[in-house]
């Protein structure tokens, strides 16, 4: 039985045009419309100024600086150092909501700029002894008493004079 009126070539058409169309749609991904993480720049500042910043994100500068960082849901923390003085860290908090398919999302650091105050290091204390009292020394012997026959009591007497 041959259809004359080109019905199959019709439905060969339809089949490959939907196979085709399925096709397309297994390779469709949803991560093209998920919102990537936002730059943005984070103002950088110590007391004194001059420190070494460096973001646990990986840039760093010297103060006062800004730095573009990529921001993390969560938040980052900022290490300050400078030489005779304490290293600081100072946690950064990131907040925000997504946006959805008509409204862009918004994103905030707390606190931008971030500031350190640094302190400076103390020295370490000199190790000081402690005095200790000083024993008392032991007595002497007394001198001999004028008219005393023996200078000491545990000596012998001396022997006496030849006549």
């Amino acid at each position: 039985m041959v259809w004359s009126d080109g019905s199959i070539m019709r439905r060969v058409i339809a089949i490959a045009a939907t196979a085709l169309s399925l096709a397309g749609c297994s390779s469709f991904s949803t991560d093209y419309f998920k919102p990537t993480a936002p730059v943005m720049q984070v103002q950088l500042e110590s007391t004194p100024p001059g420190a070494e910043a460096r973001t646990s994100l990986g840039p760093s500068c010297k103060t006062p600086c800004s730095v573009s960082v990529t921001v993390p849901e969560g938040g980052f923390s900022v290490s300050y150092t400078l030489n005779q003085f304490q290293p600081v860290t100072v946690p950064v908090q990131v907040s925000g909501s997504p946006g959805s398919f008509f409204t862009p999302g918004t994103t905030r650091i707390d606190p931008n700029p971030v500031v350190a105050q640094l302190q400076p290091m103390v020295p370490p204390r000199s190790v000081r002894q402690t005095m200790r009292p000083k024993k008392p020394k032991k007595p002497t012997a007394a001198p001999p008493a004028a008219g005393s026959a023996f200078p000491d009591a545990g000596q012998a007497a001396p022997p006496p004079p030849p006549r």
